[in-house]
């Protein structure tokens, strides 16, 4: 299909108990696990004709990647702000590393890899720019305000859900939406599905983020942990493949996906360690000030100037609005929109 859903949806006989429909149920039955999530019936809030040519999690699938905060992804940090560089990780590459990799764990479990991708695709689409210090600032910012706060998790499925398609949102599949909500956060997913995606993002950012860090100079390899590094592997290819075995080998059986004891405590113990030293670090906490200053500025602007501000939920009170705007802005567009906003003109050269 070449648009986001525009392809031929549903025609006479096609729907329930169609002809796709019966091909998929009885493909999935020979090679899923009885565990796995099957693609039919579909399960979303406004109900639609089924497709001729696909799921509805490949629909799904497609809607996420034709969207525009998909798109947005390629200018947000993931670890690094403004890198000097063409080879750092973006949300965008994070999110495409870490989909790449669901989906391998999902098909060697024989479970269903379109609504792991799909939920892959989309887990971060609610990421503020900045990374890690941009989502501390609005939280904080929006608290400020009398706010509930910001979680990148939560605002992901409240912009697949009620901002994209200009506020009609993609009316995804249950098992996505609630994927999405629970990658991160303290309860997991229903779905081994969404489970995989949780846990794996974890795998990829970290191993990832470790690689960038040594090519910034922030780490020096000789510094890692040495022995975490020795159990998983001396390179982020050879700890993934590591840790995806583990995953697998653990998770044949049952309704959980897990990890073996000593490679989930070895995982955890560089995500601290990357925590500590990268994500709020030295490097980090540089760019600390700025990063809030820029974020709570923008947001006390428009929240004075709220008719600025598109109301694409109708139901959103202005701090609400003010937060999504926010949120989705690119590293790029948010430091433009500052410098026009604060910056004298003859002091931008």
């Amino acid at each position: 299909m070449s648009g986001a859903d525009t392809g031929v949806a549903g025609r006479p006989g096609d729907g329930p108990g169609g002809e796709f429909e019966l091909m998929t149920n009885e493909r999935e039955d020979r090679f899923l696990a009885d565990r796995a999530i099957r693609s039919f019936p579909a399960d979303r809030a406004e109900p639609e004709p089924d497709s001729q040519w696909r799921t509805p999690f490949q629909r799904d699938r497609d809607r996420i990647v034709h969207s525009k905060s998909f798109r947005r992804l390629m200018h947000k940090t993931q670890v690094f702000i403004a890198p000097e560089g063409d080879h750092y990780r973006t949300r965008l590459t994070h999110t495409l590393e870490a989909t790449g990799i669901a989906r391998t764990v999902a098909r060697a479990l024989r479970l269903n890899e379109d609504l792991t991708e799909a939920i892959g695709l989309a887990h971060d689409l609610g990421h503020p720019p900045f990374g890690h210090i941009g989502e501390q600032a609005l939280d904080e910012a929006s608290k400020a305000h009398g706010g509930p706060g910001f979680k990148h998790n939560e605002h992901s499925l409240r912009v697949v859900d009620a901002l994209e398609r200009e506020g009609r949102g993609l009316n995804l599949n249950q098992p996505v939406r609630e994927g999405i909500l629970k990658h991160t956060g303290p309860v997991k997913s229903a779905s081994l599905e969404g489970q995989i995606v949780r846990l794996v993002d974890r795998v990829a950012y970290i191993n990832h983020d470790i690689d960038d860090a040594l090519r910034a100079g922030i780490l020096l390899s000789e510094d890692l942990p040495r022995e975490e590094i020795a159990m998983l592997g001396p390179t982020g290819a050879s700890r993934i493949d590591s840790l995806v075995k583990d995953i697998v080998e653990q998770s044949q059986q049952g309704d959980e996906i897990r990890q073996s004891e000593h490679m989930g405590m070895a995982m955890l113990r560089l995500r601290k360690y990357m925590f500590d030293n990268v994500y709020l670090g030295a490097e980090a906490r540089r760019d600390h000030d700025r990063v809030h200053g820029v974020i709570r500025a923008l947001f006390d602007h428009y929240l004075d100037r709220i008719d600025e501000v598109p109301e694409f939920d109708p139901a959103a009170d202005p701090v609400q609005r003010v937060t999504d705007l926010l949120a989705g802005m690119t590293d790029r567009y948010c430091i433009a929109r500052y410098t026009a906003i604060y910056v004298p003109e003859g002091s931008r050269f």
